[in-house]
């Protein structure tokens, strides 16, 4: 059992032979008890010195209690930031190495949090309202760029409502129906063997090379800890605790799950907060820097620290792009995900199991097994059954 120190456990991680869909004997132990048993173990342990005080250990299981006076702290900050850029670039810089803390506290103990979800929408509603407040009224922006920047809000708003409705959960009524079909299809089979025997060789090749590709595809596995049968590409996440179909990755930022059913959805939150958010710091810069380059007016920005109003302004328009920076990236990884049609789940497999090839700077990484071509593979995913197995995933989770 390998622990990496830095790297927090991903959804469905495989902490040992069990947790492998292609490892052959996979329901030889439990790894839920195995972890347990471990931890406790480790609690009757006397700490190291100097490696993590009781106080500490204190703050990480109750931050989750002073997740509001932090988000309150956050205005605060940026209003600190905004006396002078030093100060700027010291609080700009800690801001995200402390979320990424968080982000390693709380998956270290693999449970779900509300922090960056709340964080993520705190920041949204506060940006426009410093828009609405502090860059409107200086005539900058007319009617028509408002109403895109409150419709692009607003449609990121409702994007992230349907995402949050469920990812599709696995169950057993799933197995069951493809137990049926797969009975109907040997009927069938069985009716047409006549017609088969009669085929050229030729054709009897073919057949069987097809029958070979969709091999894989066919093949149900039993995950370990719901001891349910799931289909090719579902995935156990250690956070939610659940098997989802076509899992990519437990998403923080949305504190849910992405899967078969919201990962369209997904791809379009995330398409319309980058646009939006980009829109919206091009408008700040022209009306704080209207002699400056767009390109250049967040490096250079002359008596921009004169007025309290415009500095807060000039330091959100910072915080916005780190945060739009983010996200643009995990936009790039979607789309080329999609593109090689591979989840995240998938491609962190294969590089653990070296199974798959790192294409475009690692950007993506490519396995192979399901890609049909760039066209096909997003043919695929635009027409997925937006399926949910679970009654569960038919209710809006809007936490």
């Amino acid at each position: 059992m390998k622990w990496e120190k830095l790297k927090p456990p991903e959804p469905d991680d495989p902490m040992c032979c069990c947790e492998c869909d292609i490892y052959q004997y996979g329901c030889c132990c439990d790894c839920e008890d195995l972890d347990e048993a471990f931890n406790r173990w480790l609690r009757d342990r006397p700490p190291k010195r100097g490696y993590q005080s009781a106080v500490l250990g204190a703050m990480i299981d109750n931050l989750e209690i002073s997740m509001i006076p932090a988000l309150v702290l956050l205005p605060l900050l940026l209003r600190v930031a905004a006396l002078h850029y030093l100060l700027g670039i010291i609080i700009l810089t800690a801001l995200p190495g402390l979320v990424l803390w968080y982000y390693y506290a709380t998956h270290r103990k693999r449970r779900r949090t509300l922090f960056f979800l709340t964080l993520s929408l705190y920041s949204l509603f506060y940006m426009y309202y410093l828009f609405i407040a502090e860059i409107l009224p200086r005539g900058d922006v007319s009617q028509l760029q408002l109403c895109t920047v409150t419709t692009g809000m607003i449609l990121t708003i409702v994007s992230l409502i349907h995402t949050k409705r469920g990812p599709g959960l696995v169950s057993t009524s799933s197995h069951e129906a493809h137990s049926h079909s797969q009975e109907a299809n040997k009927d069938s089979t069985h009716l047409n063997g006549s017609v088969q025997s009669a085929a050229s060789s030729s054709g009897t090749a073919a057949a069987e090379l097809q029958t070979t590709k969709e091999a894989p595809t066919s093949k149900w596995s039993r995950c370990p800890v719901c001891k349910v049968m799931r289909p090719p590409r579902a995935g156990h996440c250690r956070t939610c605790g659940s098997c989802v179909l076509r899992l990519d990755h437990h998403c923080i930022w949305i504190n849910s799950c992405v899967g078969q059913a919201n990962h369209r959805s997904f791809l379009l939150t995330l398409s319309v907060f980058v646009l939006t958010s980009l829109y919206g710091i091009s408008l700040v810069l022209r009306s704080l820097c209207p002699r400056q380059y767009l390109m250049t007016a967040l490096l250079y920005c002359p008596a921009v620290y004169s007025q309290s109003s415009t500095a807060l302004c000039f330091t959100c328009a910072w915080y916005s792009t780190i945060v739009t920076a983010g996200l643009f990236y995990l936009l790039v990884t979607q789309v080329l995900n999609i593109s090689f049609n591979v989840t995240e789940r998938e491609s962190r497999l294969a590089l653990r199991n070296k199974t798959g090839q790192s294409r475009l700077w690692g950007l993506v990484i490519d396995t192979g097994e399901y890609s049909r071509g760039l066209c096909q593979n997003w043919v695929e995913f635009l027409t997925m059954a937006d399926a949910s197995a679970s009654p569960r995933s038919s209710h809006t989770d809007l936490v």
